[in-house]
């Protein structure tokens, strides 16, 4: 039975994820798809498990659950890590669990004017951060873990640092935000030169660069361009330093902002970044680019954002009043007779 070693071994998937330097968030999400595929499983140990046990977790998550490509997507790779990277045993390449059904799904995208009338309800900080994702198409992660280091002025860009799927990639700055940029990171600097005073100025750093870059955990280019207003205990260790703002603050403002301004969609941040790459496609800026801008591995990623265009349907003139009508038989006409106008 796995009960006397499930903690031992969760803790293994987590210390090989860090090795390996998965974020907090994937590793927060394997060993949690991990644990459920045991449990499902009535706690054996992995070991003694194989493809019929994948297979029938995986599609009780389809089947059952009903849970989203995607998500049953993550539960296979965290299963596949752990087989793979923590077991050193092999997983059939051929697994055919019931695969959840992916619909194709068109994104929110607002209007220019309602990307107005949002931006017009933010305020301080959570409007320059609004102004960004939606200038830069920044996804909101890499918005909050964006680095003093990582904005360049000078030439009008911004570098995104091992955005999703471990790459790097450049986008715009947009010049409307640069002065209250500025502004936003001279407050920063005030944040910073306080921690550094009290011996609280090492900001995390990701993949090991601390070892390799000793001293940049206390440089101001490695500070968080948006930083939480609270010293806090890092999850991964018993060191206190700034974090960056908490994403969830940022949501809420979005939430609130969306509610006062009187748009009737969904919206979050990531609605932003669906605006932005929507408006480039819209004012003909070549799919290409704006492939590299949100950092699409696969430019068919990008495409839906074609279908939105091809979906406006205010640009397109119903067949019926295109019809050459009689003045007396304009339907119009006829029904403004018929009430009595």
């Amino acid at each position: 039975m796995f009960r006397p070693h499930s903690r031992k071994l969760l803790d293994q998937v987590a210390e090989v994820m860090r090795y390996h330097h998965y974020s907090k968030r994937s590793e927060e999400s394997y060993v949690r798809w991990i644990r459920q595929f045991i449990l499902f499983n009535d706690k054996r140990h992995p070991s003694e498990m194989g493809k019929p046990e994948i297979e029938r977790f995986l599609s009780y998550l389809a089947a059952e659950r009903n849970v989203a490509a995607a998500t049953q997507a993550q539960a296979l790779n965290a299963i596949v890590f752990l087989y793979k990277k923590v077991l050193d045993l092999p997983v059939a390449d051929d697994l055919a669990p019931v695969r959840t059904k992916k619909p194709v799904r068109l994104p929110v995208v607002l209007s220019t004017d309602e990307i107005s009338r949002l931006l017009s309800c933010l305020s301080g900080t959570n409007l320059l951060m609004a102004s960004l994702m939606y200038g830069a198409g920044l996804r909101l992660m890499e918005l909050v873990r964006l680095r003093v280091k990582d904005i360049d002025f000078a030439n009008g860009y911004i570098v995104v640092r091992d955005a999703k799927g471990g790459n790097d990639r450049t986008t715009l700055l947009s010049e409307s935000v640069v002065d209250d940029l500025k502004a936003h990171l001279v407050k920063v600097r005030a944040f910073y030169d306080q921690d550094k005073a009290e011996g609280y100025a090492n900001v995390y750093m990701p993949n090991a660069l601390a070892k390799k870059y000793p001293n940049a955990p206390g440089s101001w280019d490695w500070q968080y361009a948006f930083p939480a207003s609270r010293l806090s205990k890092d999850p991964r260790g018993d060191v206190i330093r700034r974090h960056h703002v908490n994403e969830s603050s940022f949501q809420k403002a979005i939430r609130r902002a969306k509610v006062r301004s009187g748009i009737a969609k969904p919206t979050s941040p990531h609605t932003l970044r669906h605006s932005f790459a929507t408006h480039l496609l819209e004012a003909g800026v070549n799919i290409r680019v704006v492939q590299k801008l949100l950092g699409h591995k696969d430019v068919k990623t990008t495409e839906i954002y074609t279908h939105v265009l091809q979906q406006q349907l205010n640009r397109v003139v119903s067949p019926l009043d295109r019809l050459n009508w009689p003045a007396d038989k304009n339907p119009i006409a006829f029904r403004e007779k018929w009430n009595g106008v």
